[in-house]
């Protein structure tokens, strides 16, 4: 039998199995497929880079000041596991009992990963694993844990929070999820609390795509190390950017709960003959010399569509789901870095706790509007590799649909823009160049500034162009009521308003919603309670999401769907009647005019402001145009200045 304190490395084709540890009363039992290390055997020193010393110092510096619930935020490749097994030794204990260290991650990757780091770095520490049948004693110096196996029964139950000094979680920007919850509340760390152990959460992608709040987790970000920033440091490899047209409708597809594209709705667009055959031919053309190309895909038909496609071209190409049986897995991961094949194609694997530094190109073959996820995508591509100059990332941008992320938009472009094999700095030039001849003058036929005129406050709530942008990511009515502010109705008087702070105050430039409830009648002065904060968020497509989620659990579908049958009825005699208070007797409204729903969106509309937002907008406009008058004559009288003439020159 193999000692509990067994190490777990790679075999010589890195097609390692780790231990099976069963736990039997007060004994423990390891399978004999476990690989022991001999005790004369000699760890490579662990060299860190600047920036990872840079990281642990700043971590340190931190917990030093008392601050406890610590994230990093580190491109993928930047050597986050290096990073958080590094901090293991540097945190001191804050008791003499508080001496163990536990890590989550929520995929067998992460954790396997976790474990030969580890056992590298810590020959002489005991290093156990709690995942699937291997159970941990929860004494180790070293526990590393599966989200889902240590939330099963009462697993967690053995792990004492007073022996432990650092809790850390890989891919932390899932830590806000109800497992990870009830693990931090387990270890004191569901709030600040001085006996608790120390938090430090890694991620690359420091950001919900569901409009829940880190800050419920994480107090606080202490590093960041951008990607871009990386490769201009040669810590990654070189990436060139090609965007290729691939005809693919998505502006009709649907939004799922996490506030991508609805995965069904999204394959039936992309994964057609026509598209596929565009991905495989635009490959050939720009990157059938690569040695290993890695392919995201939306779903299962989608691989198999693609695969087909690529085979049919006489190209190797092999794939790898969640369905693949892992033996199998292992085996086509391994054929895939000897390079012994081209192409792998997968759909939502290798995302997250991927190391396959060989891959040279990457395929986006789905479109998408995360940026998490599109940076997780060409984040595959950036580790270094002997022999490697360069990633080529090949991102198929489908036609446009309003907030769909690609690969130019992370450089602040157009997400139309195409660009061929075009590098970082390529990419940062061309940013500058549309910058510049955004603000140069048009050609003077073109000079005028247009305006959206509205004649009275009755065309302002008429016009819903301001719906469509937030309604294509949402399938609620929601309503805007004024620049960067939304409304969406509840029952009783009761709503949501969701706006964008100005560059001003402590939530500069955030999105943030509240709640603010109807009360009934007597009960105060106000009709409304004071507004209930419900989220903020970086961009408007999160916290569209993380309300919508609110509102789907706490409001009626019938009141807040924009799909409900009854908006497109007639309007009601009171809708007609309040519309109509407002209008003059050669203007009135009739039945015929409006649906129910467009006539309670007006009426939100008009009681949210929409009288004194006209006001506005017709003050901004008289100035508008008298800068624009002003603009001109200075212009003009420099066009006479630059005039060469013979003859006398005035004074």
């Amino acid at each position: 039998m193999l000692p509990l304190s067994a190490r777990w490395l790679p075999s010589i084709k890195s097609l390692w199995r780790l231990p099976v540890i069963r736990y039997h009363g007060r004994g423990f039992s390891t399978s004999a497929t476990a690989f022991a290390i001999n005790a004369s055997h000699s760890f490579p020193e662990i060299r860190l880079r600047d920036y990872q010393e840079e990281c642990i110092q700043s971590v340190l510096s931190s917990l030093k000041y008392g601050h406890k619930r610590l994230g990093i935020s580190l491109a993928t490749g930047a050597g986050k596991t290096v990073i958080f097994t590094q901090l293991i030794d540097r945190i001191t204990p804050s008791s003499d009992e508080a001496k163990q260290t536990l890590i989550l991650a929520h995929r067998r990757e992460l954790v396997e990963q976790a474990a030969r780091h580890c056992t590298a770095a810590y020959p002489n520490k005991t290093t156990e694993i709690e995942m699937g049948n291997m159970h941990a004693s929860g004494t180790a110096d070293i526990t590393i844990a599966s989200i889902q196996s240590i939330n099963s029964g009462d697993r967690i139950s053995k792990f004492d929070p007073s022996r432990f000094k650092l809790v850390l979680v890989d891919e932390a920007h899932h830590i806000v999820a109800p497992g990870y919850l009830r693990i931090l509340e387990h270890f004191g760390l569901d709030d600040k609390n001085d006996d608790s152990p120390a938090l430090v959460g890694v991620s690359a992608t420091f950001s919900r795509t569901d409009g829940l709040r880190l800050g419920a987790a994480i107090d606080q970000i202490v590093y960041h190390k951008d990607y871009v920033d990386m490769i201009g440091d040669k810590w990654l490899s070189d990436v060139v950017f090609t965007t290729v047209e691939s005809t693919a409708d998505i502006s009709k597809v649907g939004s799922g709960s996490n506030g991508d594209f609805q995965t069904r709705e999204l394959s039936r667009v992309v994964n057609t003959e026509q598209v596929n055959e565009i991905t495989v031919r635009s490959w050939l053309a720009k990157a059938s010399g690569r040695k290993s190309t890695l392919v995201f895909c939306v779903d299962l038909a989608h691989v198999a569509g693609l695969t087909e496609t690529f085979r049919k071209h006489g190209i190797d190409a092999r794939f790898v789901t969640g369905d693949t049986p892992n033996i199998e897995r292992s085996e086509i991961l391994y054929a895939f870095k000897r390079q012994e094949f081209p192409v792998l194609i997968n759909c939502g694997v290798f995302t997250e706790g991927t190391d396959i530094p060989n891959i040279d190109c990457i395929v986006l073959a789905r479109p998408t509007r995360s940026r998490n996820l599109l940076i997780q995508m060409i984040g595959r591509g950036m580790r270094l590799h002997a022999g490697k100059t360069d990633c080529h990332i090949i991102d198929m941008v489908s036609s446009l649909a309003i907030g769909i992320v690609t690969t130019p938009t992370l450089f602040g472009l157009d997400p139309s823009e195409l660009v061929q094999e075009a590098s970082v700095d390529d990419m940062r030039r061309l940013k500058d160049k549309r910058e510049i001849i955004g603000s140069k003058p048009e050609s003077r036929s073109a000079r005028n500034i247009t305006f959206v005129d509205y004649e009275s406050v009755f065309d302002l709530i008429a016009d819903t162009s301001g719906e469509k942008h937030i309604r294509s990511i949402s399938q609620h009515a929601w309503v805007q009521v004024g620049p960067n502010k939304w409304i969406l109705s509840g029952p009783n008087g009761t709503y949501i308003r969701l706006e964008k702070k100005d560059a001003s105050g402590e939530n500069e430039g955030k999105f943030v919603a509240s709640e603010i409830r109807a009360l009934p009648s007597g009960v105060s002065k106000s009709p409304y309670a004071a507004p209930r904060k419900l989220l903020e968020a970086s961009t408007l497509i999160d916290a569209v999401h993380g309300c919508d989620k609110y509102a789907s659990e706490k409001y009626p579908r019938l009141l807040i769907s924009k799909y409900q049958s009854w908006r497109r009825g007639p309007p009601t005699d009171g809708q007609l009647k309040f519309l109509n208070k407002l209008r003059g007797e050669d203007d009135k409204l009739e039945a015929t005019d409006i649906t129910k729903g467009k006539a309670a969106d007006m009426i939100t509309k008009l009681r949210h402001g929409a009288r004194g937002h006209f006001a506005t907008l017709d003050a901004n406009r008289r100035r508008k145009e008298r800068q624009q008058s002003m603009v001109q004559e200075r212009e003009k009288a420099m066009h006479l200045r630059e005039r060469v003439s013979i003859g006398p020159l005035s004074a």
